[in-house]
């Protein structure tokens, strides 16, 4: 089914500024791969053009706000992970490149788990266990950790890349990487509950609460 017009400029309305550019490139890389005959690097660009615009059209589909700082954050990491890591090589030129999206993007996860099981308590705080959904927030972060671990060796085994690098140690520093990330991510939703506004994270937290009330129907703030 195609978009109509208004739900097409509205999806272009939601999307940050640093995303055109991001595309714009992918768009260009694949296209000059094709030229050149570097069809590797031209399927990754056209992959990772895809997965950029897969977050946008979820939120549009099931009608879920996320906030702009957050969607471009989170099509950010997909251009720095897949594109400027294997493509531009930056997992080789800086030692630290791995260690940062593996820990930005568990804080990310560990938030999106936490904000997940609050909606199914449809923001009932006291019917909810912060530490509870803590717990469950960081398993979450943890659990697709441990996924990209296995697409990582998947690329590595069928398309030829080199994403665990040194194997066995690369998985395990990645592993306690995302623990770390989890539990920062999972724990800013613990504080979230308990002190609400004054805490790390918290505004990305309180915007998504307030713009997704529906999902929240029992959720008091103090």
């Amino acid at each position: 089914m195609f978009l109509s017009r208004a739900t097409l400029n509205a999806i272009l309305k939601s999307v940050p500024r640093v995303t055109w550019a991001i595309w714009l490139l992918l768009l260009s890389e694949f296209v000059a791969g094709l030229w050149t005959a570097r069809y590797a690097a031209s399927f990754v660009a056209l992959g990772t053009l895809a997965l950029t615009l897969a977050p946008i059209f979820f939120a549009r589909r099931y009608h879920i706000y996320v906030p702009r700082s957050f969607m471009g954050m989170i099509i950010l990491f997909i251009f720095a992970t897949l594109f400027l890591g294997e493509v531009g090589d930056f997992y080789e030129r800086y030692w630290w490149w791995d260690i940062a999206l593996h820990g930005g993007s568990a804080i990310g996860f560990g938030l999106i788990g936490f904000v997940a099981i609050f909606m199914l308590f449809q923001g009932d705080r006291f019917a909810a266990p912060p530490l509870a959904i803590g717990l469950f927030a960081f398993c979450f972060a943890m659990s697709i950790g441990g996924l990209w671990e296995i697409f990582e060796y998947l690329m590595d085994q069928f398309v030829g890349t080199n994403m665990q690098k040194s194997g066995i140690d690369d998985t395990m520093a990645d592993l306690m990487v995302d623990a770390i990330g989890g539990l920062i991510g999972a724990g800013a939703g613990v504080l979230y509950l308990w002190y609400e506004r004054s805490v790390f994270l918290a505004g990305w937290i309180n915007e998504f609460i307030t713009r997704n009330r529906r999902f929240f129907s029992k959720y008091r703030s103090k």
